[in-house]
């Protein structure tokens, strides 16, 4: 049996998200909830609505929605009569659902299967008065929120399931739907969610005993800790308030009276207060946190009262985010002991669970990576602080020393043998990780290699004959040592006769451009000859790879931004993420892409458009896209928009891109050369009709002043500038001019002051 037809009941967020995956997978999925009686379909309608929200995009391009097809339980549930995956995603009623369950048992094909997205009601109860055959093929699929971006699927079985129906969920769910798969036990909140939100409650409570504001907690349980960057507060905020205390009642509900979750579910006051008066998070325009007029502001938690919210300059909190965890719980202040208190209690709790949940800590660590957006998993971070240093903390404080923690002392939880990496299981067992064909997470296969060479912002591997360049940065920011790193890279892949070269790297974002402290640390030099030389030094390393001689492959996942797309962009081909975020986004800091990304972008433009002798649609096309600093929010928009090549591709599961990767490098027919000829360029009239339409935006309010000089510097590019139409530009050319423009731009008080803004506050001014 295969999956070809799916249908997903209950079209709430949850529902709308799996249809939307399935959609983005490229398979027909109907989308079913209650009949409304103005119009049947509207909350199928609303939940389509959801997914094409700009901000937040279920859906990967247009033709995906095309595959989802809207319905109501009334009128359309003979719909469901061949297909092959049934998804209830409905209230979190047994009596609703159990309901549910017969009319689905009525109508379905016998081999159907079954699947509820519950978090908080066992399998045992669900399926009670269901008929056998039905029990065998009824699963718990559990997906984290937003579906399309959370890697994670809790797949539960109960005690009749068929495993035939758990490997073809497994299967189909990891290649199809691009999830990283975690089998889970029928317990209380699985995985994820009972060591997420335990430590989210730890956190919680940690900094209301001990005084913090929600900017110093958030700091903290942070980037420091390998946490997303939205703390505890930030968070909460963002869930809703009133719906995260939800979940931690559910938890409190459905967790026996012993288990150490009670200990930090207490309710809080104030944020009781803050649900009854509305100030609810996000959603209501205000929480912990609200933007006013005045900027952004955060709640004092002793006065209740609102008051400004500058960026936090947390010293400790940003040593310990690149030198690790360990410094913070080293520190004796209260960020410190704040730090301790919550992972001394995450770490046991997680610890605790084993045997309970599983044998397996890999399955918990991967729980938190994959549905929380953890950098380490628990097990990971305690072998990151070390086994002995916690059970010494914990003995001191008189705490209990979970039975697992205590059978890893003098070792730890992950260790390399005969080139593989294996996990310690329940009972002292050592067993090497497993993951499916073709699956390859590099901060897995890292740990069994030693690098050719690395600095403090890029490494690079040789594996297997490919030269695998993986930067590491701060936000895997770009500066003059991630230059040298990859130039050397390619120096050795062309006198060892190396297969290739790979540009990934497994972090949350594959580069989020130049750094601009560099930058900032030159203008404030007032070195201009010195910044000139690093732009050259950068487009001499990216133009290297964009004519080698060798595979070059570029594999991003995340967001690729800025210099960080330039250097895609000069990879003979992509094979990057689903949900790959790409675009030159240097106007909003008051600068032009200086690395050959306005080459570029002029250059795809003219293949796309598939232009002739007159290039002047493709300058548009280029001047806008740099203009406004597009982005695309995936590889299939991405193209609409001259971003990739035709012969790029994406890959729906990113623990596979490596892989692809791979196989591309050995795949000769995927290799495109760049040819960039030189180019006779429209020059005058259309420089000048492009400064015309800057001015004119600007006195509409549409852009800022210094949008209008940024956006002359760019039409200076893009079009020839001031020169005789049909004077012919070079590829070099392009080169040079973009170099001039950027170091014009930076010599400038409001490029200067939107760099400042970034770097201090977290945002460019708008000047």
């Amino acid at each position: 049996m295969s999956i070809k037809k799916v249908a997903v009941i209950g079209a709430g967020t949850m529902g709308a998200g799996i249809a939307g995956q399935v959609a983005n997978a490229g398979i027909d999925v109907w989308l079913l909830d209650l009949p409304k009686e103005d119009e049947a379909n509207a909350l199928a309608q609303r939940g389509l609505e959801r997914l094409r929200n700009p901000n937040q995009p279920g859906l990967i391009s247009k033709a995906a929605e095309e595959h989802i097809h809207l319905g109501n339980t009334r009128d359309d549930f003979d719909r469901l009569t061949d297909c092959d995956w049934i998804a209830e995603a409905v209230v979190e009623r047994l009596d609703i659902k159990q309901d549910l369950y017969r009319r689905l048992d009525a109508v379905c094909k016998p081999d159907a299967i079954i699947t509820s997205n519950t978090s908080t009601i066992p399998i045992r109860l669900l399926v009670e008065d269901m008929p056998p055959a039905f029990r065998r093929r009824f699963a718990i699929t559990h997906f984290f929120n937003p579906v399309r971006f959370m890697r994670l699927l809790e797949l539960v079985r109960g005690e009749d399931t068929d495993p035939a129906v758990i490997d073809l969920l497994a299967d189909f769910c990891e290649q199809q739907l691009g999830k990283g798969v975690v089998p889970c036990l029928d317990t209380p909140g699985f995985l994820g969610n009972r060591v997420g939100v335990f430590a989210i409650q730890c956190a919680l409570h940690a900094a209301f005993e001990l005084g913090l504001t929600p900017l110093e907690a958030d700091a903290l349980f942070g980037r420091p800790m390998g946490i997303p960057k939205t703390g505890v507060f930030g968070l909460y905020d963002l869930i809703g308030i009133d719906l995260m205390s939800d979940v931690v009642q559910s938890l409190v509900s459905i967790l026996p009276e012993g288990d150490a979750f009670h200990a930090e579910a207490a309710k809080i006051p104030l944020m009781t207060q803050m649900i009854a008066a509305g100030r609810t998070g996000n959603k209501q325009g205000q929480g912990f946190y609200r933007d006013a007029d005045s900027g952004r502001q955060v709640l004092n938690l002793e006065s209740g009262e609102y008051q400004p919210a500058p960026r936090l300059n947390l010293p400790l909190a940003e040593h310990a985010e690149q030198e690790g965890v360990k410094l913070l719980l080293d520190d004796d202040s209260t960020h410190g002991r704040f730090a301790w208190r919550v992972l001394s209690r995450t770490l046991s709790y997680a610890a605790s669970l084993i045997p309970e949940v599983g044998e397996d800590p890999v399955a918990i660590d991967d729980a938190m990576k994959l549905g929380y957006n953890w950098i380490k998993g628990p097990f990971e971070l305690i072998d990151e602080i070390g086994v002995d240093y916690i059970i010494d903390r914990l003995e001191a404080d008189n705490m209990t020393i979970p039975p697992l923690l205590a059978e890893a002392a003098g070792s730890g939880f992950y260790r390399v043998r005969n080139g593989a990496l294996q996990a310690r299981h329940n009972g002292g067992t050592w067993l090497a990780i497993e993951r499916p064909t073709g699956v390859i997470r590099f901060t897995e296969k890292r740990q069994t290699m030693v690098p050719v060479s690395s600095n403090a912002s890029a490494s690079y591997y040789d594996l297997d004959g490919i030269a695998l360049v993986e930067f590491h940065s701060k936000a895997n920011a770009l500066d003059a040592e991630s230059m040298q790193l990859l130039a050397a890279a390619l120096d050795q892949v062309e006198s060892d006769g190396m297969r290739g070269l790979i540009l990934h790297n497994d972090a949350q974002h594959f580069s989020c451009g130049v750094n601009l402290q560099t930058v900032r640390n030159f203008f404030r030099r007032e070195d201009m000859t010195g910044l000139d030389r690093f732009l050259k030094d950068f487009q001499d390393t990216v133009q290297r790879m964009q004519h080698a001689r060798f595979p070059v492959v570029a594999a991003p996942v995340g967001m690729s931004i800025g210099g960080g797309f330039e250097v895609v962009l000069h990879a003979r081909q992509v094979v990057c993420h689903a949900n790959s975020v790409t675009g030159l986004v240097e106007s909003l800091v008051g600068l032009v892409p200086g690395g050959g990304g306005c080459k570029e972008t002029l250059y795809r433009w003219i293949e796309l458009l598939q232009c002739g002798d007159d290039i002047s649609e493709a300058c548009w096309k280029a001047f806008m896209n740099l203009g406004f600093g597009k982005t695309a929010s995936s590889p299939i928009i991405a193209k609409q928009q001259a971003m990739l090549r035709t012969n790029d591709r994406f890959v729906i599961n990113r623990d596979r891109i490596l892989g692809e990767a791979i196989k591309a490098i050995d795949d000769p027919a995927g290799q495109v050369e760049f040819v960039r000829p030189d180019l006779a360029l429209p020059g005058r009239p259309l420089f000048e009709a492009m400064v015309e339409w800057l001015e004119a935006a600007h006195s509409k309010g549409q852009i800022m002043p210094h949008d209008v000089k940024v956006g002359t510097e760019l039409a200076r590019i893009v079009s020839g500038g001031d020169t005789d139409p049909g004077s012919v530009c070079s590829e070099q050319g392009f080169y040079d001019a973009e170099r001039r423009s950027f170091l014009d731009l930076v010599t400038t008080k409001a490029t200067r002051a939107r760099i400042d803004g970034m770097l201090d506050a977290g945002a460019p001014v708008r000047n």
